[in-house]
């Protein structure tokens, strides 16, 4: 995947993991530098999240993503039709406002 930096920087490897925050371990990486004239390999790298600018993930990935998404949704119990929820029993003070009986 490639990860361009809000400076200008384009950082290009393989996504080891990601966080809440956005924050990236990239392994195998070839960092380009804002002009693109100067190249850096490194064995792997970290890029905290809110240096990010955007990133481009190929769409072979994406299209995995969604077959794999569909395919999870078979079978029993799967993709259900979003039914509106019940107000079924209890979990909640009812009518009256809750102040109960005494």
């Amino acid at each position: 995947m490639l990860v361009e930096l809000k400076n200008g920087e384009t950082y290009n490897g393989h996504l080891v993991s990601c966080d809440n925050w956005m924050n990236i371990n990239l392994r195998e990486v070839i960092c380009t530098s804002r002009d693109g004239d100067k190249f850096w390999r490194m064995p792997e790298c970290y890029i905290r999240g809110s240096t990010i600018k955007y990133l481009r993930i190929p769409d072979e990935i994406i299209d995995m993503v969604k077959e794999e998404v569909l395919s999870k949704g078979r079978g029993r119990g799967g993709m259900q039709q979003n039914k509106p929820q019940g107000k079924g029993r209890g979990g909640g003070p009812g009518r009256g406002g809750g102040a109960g009986r005494g």
